[in-house]
């Protein structure tokens, strides 16, 4: 069977008011992806019976697998599983296998045990179990008519747990489908029209199973190539062939061959030359250290960060003068050239970034216009200094602060590598 059609159902009035963003259905989608599963559908509903049920016999109408997550758990608004049952005809048992697990939790954790945690046990007895390894609420697959109900914690590491351990390989096993393969090209320093426009005889060149979509981040454009064929050998030739093609093009606004975040990127390159990074963050606030210790094996290259909001921590701990805060301001040149020399010798590092700027109105505003951020990023041997003029809110200037500076550790060190 090919091109499996899916919807995604996500259960809760916290959803409908925005007391929380929905990330289960992004995450969900990417995997679904991944085996060659189009997801065609979304939908939002509340803790609201008829909603849910209107929603059901429409995507199951819609597509060969709807996943449902969330109205799982043990209180009263959680009716999802109840709703499922009734749904599918069957009569609701206790599962001993998660009623052990339950109980070992509440035991671990030194609560005790009540009876509305033995409904976390109940399941429909026509579902198959998804074991919840992670929480107390299993996941429930059910089977009818060559059509797949999942239904899923809402919890986003408990549905991961499930989906990645119990349902995907159940999937892969239920749908065979085309191959469906990306290769994604991750570029910085230009926007996607110029991109577009630069690639045009290229793209208008794709064969119709290859796609090509932009994907604009903060200062990046990410493109993937998408493609679908019964041969996935020749697939990913074909692929690779497009992609080295549109990155020849591109020259050296690609920053990767792959679809990670720049850190990553970052972090492979100082692990396997060696060299040691250290950071001192004003504005950003530490913001840009947390972006590179999300990364497995950042204690091998990351020295750390030196926050240093107020100008005194400037002076105590990265050495700028008085002087230079006194007549320069704290967001300039000046000063993050001596935050950048005070890090390289404070933190000991072969490398080094400094960052200072006025995100919001407040502090130097007076001195400078909101937005400017001065970067600096160095060796022993060399500094390079860059101004920013970043004009959003103050979140998303932070963000912005955060990618332009890693971009900007990124050009350095390669253009170091390259002499």
């Amino acid at each position: 069977m090919s091109n499996i059609n899916a919807s995604i159902i996500t259960i809760g009035d916290e959803l409908l008011i925005g007391q929380v963003i929905d990330t289960n259905s992004a995450w969900i989608a990417q995997r679904l992806n991944e085996l060659g599963i189009d997801v065609v559908h979304r939908i939002a509903v509340g803790d609201d019976r008829s909603a849910i049920l209107n929603a059901l016999d429409e995507e199951v109408a819609r597509a060969s697998l709807v996943i449902i997550t969330g109205g799982l758990g043990p209180t009263a608004d959680d009716i999802t599983k109840p709703l499922l049952n009734d749904y599918f005809g069957g009569k609701m048992i206790v599962d001993s296998r998660v009623l052990g697990h339950i109980k070992n939790l509440f035991s671990k954790r030194n609560r005790p045990f009540l009876e509305r945690n033995m409904k976390q046990a109940e399941v429909p007895d026509n579902c198959i179990v998804l074991f919840n390894n992670m929480g107390t609420a299993p996941g429930m697959w059910f089977d009818k008519n060559e059509k797949v109900v999942i239904a899923l914690p809402g919890v986003p590491f408990e549905m991961k747990s499930i989906m990645e351990e119990d349902a995907l390989p159940k999937l892969r096993k239920r749908f065979i489908s085309d191959a469906l393969l990306h290769r994604s090209i991750i570029t910085a320093g230009e926007g996607e029209s110029f991109i577009a426009e630069k690639i045009k005889d290229l793209e208008e060149a794709l064969p119709t199973h290859i796609k090509l979509a932009y994907l604009p981040g903060a200062g990046m454009v990410r493109l993937r190539l998408t493609g679908r064929s019964p041969d996935a050998q020749k697939l990913s030739y074909e692929l690779q062939l497009r992609q080295e093609e549109i990155a020849n093009r591109l020259g050296n606004i690609v920053v990767a061959m792959e679809d990670v975040p720049l850190e990553h990127a970052i972090g492979k390159w100082f692990i396997a030359n060696k060299f040691t990074l250290g950071l001192a963050e004003s504005c950003t606030g530490g913001y840009i250290a947390h972006h590179i210790t999300q990364i497995m094996g950042a204690t091998n290259y990351f020295n750390g960060s030196i926050v240093c909001y107020q100008n005194k921590i400037k002076e105590k701990l990265l050495g700028v003068k008085k002087e230079t805060l006194d007549k320069e301001g704290a967001v300039s040149e000046r000063t993050v050239t001596e935050m950048v020399h005070g890090a390289l010798r404070t933190l000991e590092t072969d490398y080094a970034f400094a960052v200072t700027g006025l995100l919001s109105a407040g502090g130097e505003s007076d001195r400078v216009e909101v937005g400017t951020v001065w970067m600096a990023v160095a060796d022993k041997e060399t500094i390079s200094t860059k101004m920013f003029r970043f004009p959003y809110d103050r979140a998303q200037n932070k963000e912005m602060a955060a990618s332009m500076g890693m971009l900007m550790i990124w050009k350095f060190i390669n253009r170091k590598n390259h002499k």
